[in-house]
């Protein structure tokens, strides 16, 4: 009961993790930069310039907005490119995760036997960090990238300074909930990374272990002597007084006078 609470509990974590990352794609303001806004005039001038991953905006006071959408893929920035690249093959692995979790969830009545179901869900947790790790590389990309323009010593003329938005933090948080969920499948398949072991017991200074065949020891079975003691050798059996291993007697012979000579 514990281990089946535990894998819904990671299930809903991870699910929702995927559900923030997968709504940062969709969601604006990546980064914006506002220009205007002071005082001295009756009239209060102010922009707002901000991206995302898909194109370009310009909103001015009046709530008119202009968009230009990213060019062909080899005229877009390198880092927007790989960005774009790393959630989407987070995202690919995200939906093997989820399908797998799924199937291998002790609550689930498919995937087979318990052993069975217990590596799929480790295969389904693999894919969870595989695919939290590059979204928090993505998002950790865009995100510097952003900080060394806004922060640069020399500001070059035309370059705004951007600050991050919302959807930057979000997919953040996505990232670590993914994370944790993977970590939670992690806890109630641990079996299967570290499978048991047989038990040995300790008397005194003595280690038994249960033999791998009963009935059989080390020269009952591996070991067979050769006819050269007698056909009659039992290998660890007790022999009786009847099969008595007979040797061959050897006659005195007479020394000769050399030999005899001392």
């Amino acid at each position: 009961m514990r281990k089946r609470l535990i894998q819904i509990f990671g299930f809903l974590i991870s699910s929702l993790g995927w559900l923030f990352v997968m709504c940062t794609l969709a969601m604006d303001y990546w980064r914006v930069s506002r220009i205007g806004g002071q005082g001295g005039s009756f009239i209060i001038k102010v922009a707002w310039y901000w991206s995302n991953l898909w194109n370009d905006c310009f909103t001015d006071s009046t709530a008119v907005t202009n968009c230009r959408e990213y060019p062909v893929l080899w005229n877009i920035e390198y880092y927007v490119q790989a960005v774009r690249g790393l959630l989407l093959c987070g995202m690919g692995l995200g939906f093997l995760a989820v399908t797998c979790c799924f199937i291998g969830m002790e609550c689930t009545y498919i995937g087979g036997s318990d052993r069975t179901k217990d590596k799929v869900l480790f295969a389904g947790t693999v894919f969870h960090f595989a695919g939290g790790v590059l979204g928090i590389a993505a998002y950790s990309l865009y995100i510097n990238r952003v900080a060394r323009t806004a922060l640069a010593r020399a500001k070059l003329p035309g370059v705004l300074r951007y600050e991050l938005g919302p959807p930057v933090f979000l997919g953040l948080v996505g990232s670590i909930l993914i994370l944790l969920g993977a970590g939670l499948y992690a806890v109630t398949v641990y079996k299967v990374i570290l499978p048991e072991r047989q038990v040995v017991q300790d008397y005194g200074n003595h280690t038994y272990m249960d033999p791998v065949s009963r009935g059989r020891t080390m020269y009952s079975g591996y070991y067979r002597p050769s006819g050269l003691y007698g056909s009659n050798y039992m290998g660890s059996g007790r022999s009786s007084s009847s099969h008595l291993l007979t040797l061959p007697q050897t006659t005195p012979t007479k020394l000769s006078v050399k030999d005899a000579f001392v």
